[in-house]
């Protein structure tokens, strides 16, 4: 062969394969998947040996799940704002049920900072953020208007649907008209397993699962024993507080939290069988590989524990939440069990930073991905500010606070009354410390980095 002929031959080679080397790898698909009430540990992957959520286990077992995901406001439009602008509730202003973000604030969350960038956006169950929801900002819109949505829907031809059937439903019709186009950004909001309000608040259950787990009888938490209501304070132990209002219907006796108790579950289980179709589409339209699934609850809930129903105050059942972060392009985060703080504000950052997007500087999260592979403690949170100022006493005394893994303060801030728990020797805070001599040091550190964190979130 010809030398110099030869040596363009392998030129001509090297620098395809250079090139092959060097091209990007394409853009990821995201979809956000929030449940709504879903506590921490209400996962077969979290422990909990009655739940049955075998979708959902699977994929946190594939990808990075958060032991100690958190949410800096115990409230579902507080946190779904949180959540999509990245913010503390003290920076976003979003502190009811009616108020909407801005035309700016919008433009500044992360579904419509990736339309800028060219992604397909869609979102499908409750948007759950002020009045007036944005949809018209979406390619794809599947919610009720209402911030607080039904759990049946009357179809046209008469029949009722479930809502997480209706999500489901969205979903797979968003997959089948943008699935295959690139790239996409799908929100999904569930409302299960929220209880539907009323008098007395319920939890509408598919027909399919009204049967599952009635073999089974769960334990009561410990403290729901009344000695832990009886311990608070006059202004909080009051029939007119939401949470002790609530548990009484639903929780205030055995047969009641074992009903209770088990359509919760049978709600999430609803949610899990979704995350199986959700998957098994993605497979067959041939995106699953290039789709990062993110997983979390908007806040976590009481289920009799501190005599209580709900969420709202700093209780770890109230604040902690399931948190998984599933990348099937990175195996270096596959089956990782990360015990660092995680926030609902990280969720934007996250998304964000996976689309190759700009964070802007007003968001106060990280990237997950980022807190999970780093290893000079530079993604290491030790610590947040937890605030919850909707309403006030009598209904919901307000209350602010540090979180940390192995301790917590919680103020409310209209009596001024503290509660100090060690969490790592009293995970279900059943003893306040704050007026215990041995802990005064303690106490004080505390209040002081309460006062410096308040200022910060801002």
């Amino acid at each position: 062969m010809n030398p110099a002929f030869l040596l363009l031959s392998l030129c001509l080679f090297w620098q395809s394969k250079a090139a092959k080397t060097a091209r990007p790898a394409p853009t990821p698909n995201i979809i956000f998947l929030l449940t709504d009430d879903q506590r921490h540990d209400a996962l077969g992957v979290m422990g909990n040996p009655y739940i049955r959520t075998p979708n959902i286990d699977q994929m946190a077992r594939q990808g990075i799940l958060f032991k100690n995901a958190y949410v800096t406001t115990s409230i579902c439009s507080v946190s779904r704002a949180s959540i999509l602008s990245g913010q503390y509730l003290s920076r976003h202003g979003i502190d009811d049920f009616a108020r909407d973000f801005s035309p700016q604030a919008l433009q500044n969350t992360y579904p419509l900072l990736l339309k800028k960038r060219g992604y397909t956006i869609g979102f499908v169950g409750k948007y759950g953020v002020g009045e007036n929801p944005p949809e018209k900002e979406f390619d794809f819109w599947a919610c009720n208007r209402k911030g607080q949505p039904p759990y049946e829907y009357r179809r046209p031809d008469g029949s009722l649907i479930h809502h997480t059937d209706s999500v489901a439903i969205g979903i797979h019709q968003f997959l089948n008209r943008f699935g295959k186009g690139a790239p996409f950004c799908l929100s999904v909001s569930f409302k299960a397993p929220h209880e539907l309000d009323g008098n007395p608040p319920t939890y509408p259950v598919q027909e399919r699962f009204k049967s599952l787990y009635n073999d089974l009888t769960i334990p009561q938490p410990e403290t729901a024993d009344p000695t832990y209501w009886n311990r608070f304070p006059d202004f909080f132990r009051t029939d007119q507080n939401i949470g002790r209002e609530r548990w009484k219907p639903l929780l205030s006796t055995n047969t009641l939290y074992q009903q209770t108790v088990k359509d919760y579950y049978r709600l999430v289980t609803g949610v899990d069988e979704v995350v199986g179709k959700l998957r098994r589409q993605l497979d067959s339209l041939g995106v699953a590989d290039n789709t990062v699934i993110i997983y979390m609850g908007d806040n976590g809930f009481c289920l009799g524990e501190h005599g209580l129903e709900g969420k709202w105050f700093g209780f770890e059942e109230s604040i902690r939440v399931p948190l998984i972060v599933y990348d099937p392009r990175n195996s270096a985060l596959k089956g990782r069990i990360e015990n660092k703080i995680a926030l609902n504000i990280d969720i934007a950052p996250t998304i964000l930073q996976l689309a190759g997007s700009k964070v802007p500087d007003q968001m106060q999260g990280i990237d997950l991905n980022g807190m999970a592979l780093s290893k000079d403690g530079a993604f290491d949170r030790q610590e947040f500010f937890y605030e919850h100022t909707f309403m006030g006493s009598p209904r919901l005394p307000k209350v602010e606070g540090i979180v940390r893994v192995d301790s917590k303060y919680m103020k409310y801030i209209e009596h001024g009354y503290e509660e100090l728990y060690d969490l790592k020797a009293d995970p279900h805070e059943k003893q306040n410390l704050a007026s215990s001599p041995a802990y005064q040091a303690k106490l004080e550190a505390m209040r002081k980095r309460y006062a410096d964190l308040k200022k910060q979130v801002k």
